[in-house]
């Protein structure tokens, strides 16, 4: 790994800590199991994604990382690219915000955190003006609590559950794997 890249890695890693956000990296995590199931697992189980692009990341890592970050936001996960100067952006993103590594990161990357200590508050909402669609409900009610921890929110996922009378339904059902977050 490129000596700025695992610059960009610790700095991620500082000011996530600040925050209270525990960074996982599945080359850290040992299975035994398939790589790629993995991967998926650990993004379900968090609430932000960020993928670290350099320019001396060989092409197969790019497209991993890109990979990777695709599954992060079809799981709905707060996503950011932080990409050194001289990275190249995928012309399929160029629309999206990217954080540099450079003079003001620290701070940026604090405003993306904000922003995502902020969306769970939105999430909660949302959470709340959709009961009549227990699952996307549900949804959002998992979504805040990646991002706060709160308990409250799983129990309310219970109950709405519970509320749309749903009992019947097989234990592999759609809402029944939802609500256990």
């Amino acid at each position: 790994m490129p000596r700025q890249a695992k610059k960009m890695r610790e700095s991620v890693t500082k000011i996530c800590d600040q925050y209270d956000y525990k960074v996982i990296d599945a080359s850290v995590e040992v299975t035994g199991r398939d790589f790629l199931l993995k991967i998926w697992r650990l993004i379900a189980s968090t609430s932000i994604s960020v993928a670290i692009s350099h320019e001396e990341f060989p092409l197969p890592t790019i497209m991993n990382i890109y990979y990777e970050l695709g599954i992060a936001r079809t799981l709905g996960k707060e996503t950011m690219i932080v990409k050194s100067i001289q990275a190249i952006h995928p012309s399929d993103l160029v629309r999206d915000e990217y954080i540099e590594f450079g003079k003001t990161f620290d701070a940026d990357f604090s405003k993306f955190l904000d922003h995502v200590d902020k969306q769970a508050e939105y999430y909660e909402i949302m959470a709340e003006q959709l009961e009549n669609n227990p699952l996307l409900s549900i949804d959002y009610l998992r979504r805040a609590y990646l991002i706060t921890g709160d308990e409250k929110l799983q129990s309310r996922a219970r109950a709405l559950l519970r509320d749309a009378k749903l009992k019947g339904r097989a234990k592999d059902s759609v809402e029944m794997l939802a609500v256990k977050f």
